[in-house]
């Protein structure tokens, strides 16, 4: 089988109801998550967890098989996505009728002529990626979300605002994905209010294969994955399928950062930082002095090497940016988070849970290989489980060197007790 095939990765038509509606350009294939649930024989009498749960792919897909789950998520957009998609209770005709008010509404406002643009205050522009979005689309879009939140009728305007971050980011915006976020081609104008129509009917086309699956308990927990257990109640998770950041230089906040601040999710540098503390350190766009996570990998030789190996090759090419010289404690944040993640997530697991957790090999720190797989292997031994196996899912080209590097799902399986003996990869009990 040829691994670096993208389709691989990518969502099956017959998949695309309720997941289009809103995706990280990142986000892993419901037909993965299908695949480990019959590989896990899980069925409706049981829950499912994604403690990483981005747009919610596993808690909608687990959704649409019956199969209770849970989510939990830092990201406020992504959460206000993933909860979203989960709510299939909107008759679709009237989903529509309102959407087609709106639209006259604000296509009305919008040919208003003589009239300076609207554009957003100065601290929240300031937040978004140069050139992201346009003028005039920006002013049309404005338009759009305070003719939505000024409706009378607003048990629908949660859909509705997602279409428009739907339609922000693929039609709207400036922006371009490849995996990166970036800027591409400027654009003078923008069909602001057909593209938002288009990605709301395509809600309404959907709901009704939904709507009977609708009473399927699921939800989204807005809450460090760290701090699991403030979230769900003991022994209630029968698998765990998730897709942790990787150890690299990718900005998360970055990905979302146009929706998050259009529709007030994020306002200002102190929202920004609040929301960026609360995730697993993957990158040095998120690291502050107070950070501790690396404490519980001080005893890790293969991740020191690792960091030790980042930092000498640093210092030999002279780097010395600010961002540079964070390179090698990010990755020793990065695997202490999961430590600590995995650690508290022993006690919400029912015995002979199994969990399947999708990550990538890395050489994003100065090409220094990072087996994210066997290192969370590793940790997740220390810590009582059993490891049963690291599944090759695809390849992928690295951005800088185009080698492909692997992308694994690594299975494991929770016996039920603790351990008896201690954690072996810190000087702290964890």
């Amino acid at each position: 089988m040829d691994y670096s095939r993208p389709e691989i990765n990518h969502v099956r038509l017959d998949d695309l109801a309720a997941h289009d509606w809103y995706r990280f350009v990142l986000s892993f294939p419901p037909h993965l998550v299908q695949d480990y649930l019959a590989k896990f024989q899980i069925n409706s009498q049981q829950q499912v967890l994604d403690p990483f749960c981005g747009t919610g792919t596993t808690v909608v897909e687990c959704k649409k098989l019956g199969i209770p789950s849970v989510g939990i998520e830092a990201n406020p957009m992504a959460w206000f996505a993933g909860t979203t998609k989960l709510d299939w209770t909107p008759d679709p005709h009237t989903l529509l009728e309102i959407a087609l008010e709106i639209a006259t509404r604000a296509q009305a406002a919008i040919s208003i002529h003589g009239e300076p643009l609207r554009t957003l205050p100065e601290e929240s522009y300031r937040l978004l990626l140069k050139n992201s979005i346009s003028p005039l689309p920006l002013h049309k879009t404005l338009i759009l979300l305070e003719t939505i939140e000024g409706y009378p009728e607003q048990s629908y305007s949660c859909h509705l605002k997602l279409a428009l971050a739907k339609a922000l980011v693929t039609s709207i915006s400036n922006l371009r994905f490849g995996p990166e976020v970036g800027v591409g081609k400027q654009k003078e104008d923008a069909p602001v209010v057909e593209a938002w129509l288009e990605e709301v009917s395509r809600m309404a086309k959907d709901l009704p294969q939904l709507a009977p699956l609708n009473s399927v308990p699921s939800s989204i927990y807005r809450a460090d994955s760290r701090q699991i257990l403030s979230a769900l109640p003991p022994k209630s998770i029968d698998a765990v399928i998730t897709s942790p950041p990787y150890p690299n230089e990718k900005d998360y906040t970055r990905t979302t950062r146009l929706e998050s601040v259009l529709l007030g999710f994020i306002k200002n540098k102190s929202d920004l930082r609040a929301f960026k503390q609360n995730l697993i350190r993957s990158n040095t766009r998120n690291i502050y002095k107070i950070d501790a996570d690396d404490r519980w990998v001080n005893k890790h030789t293969g991740i020191q090497a690792i960091a030790k190996e980042i930092e000498d090759r640093r210092i030999k090419l002279g780097k010395t940016s600010g961002f540079e010289r964070l390179y090698h404690r990010a990755v020793k944040l990065y695997f202490g988070g999961m430590a600590k993640h995995l650690a508290d997530l022993r006690y919400v697991l029912r015995p002979r849970a199994y969990l399947a957790y999708v990550v990538g090999d890395q050489r994003s720190y100065l090409r220094v290989m990072i087996r994210t797989g066997h290192l969370l292997a590793e940790i997740a031994s220390g810590l009582g489980y059993e490891v049963c196996g690291i599944d090759l899912f695809r390849t992928r080209a690295a951005t800088i060197t185009k080698e492909q590097v692997r992308e694994e799902v690594v299975m494991l399986r929770w016996p039920g007790e603790l351990p008896n003996y201690p954690y072996p990869f810190s000087d702290e009990a964890l």
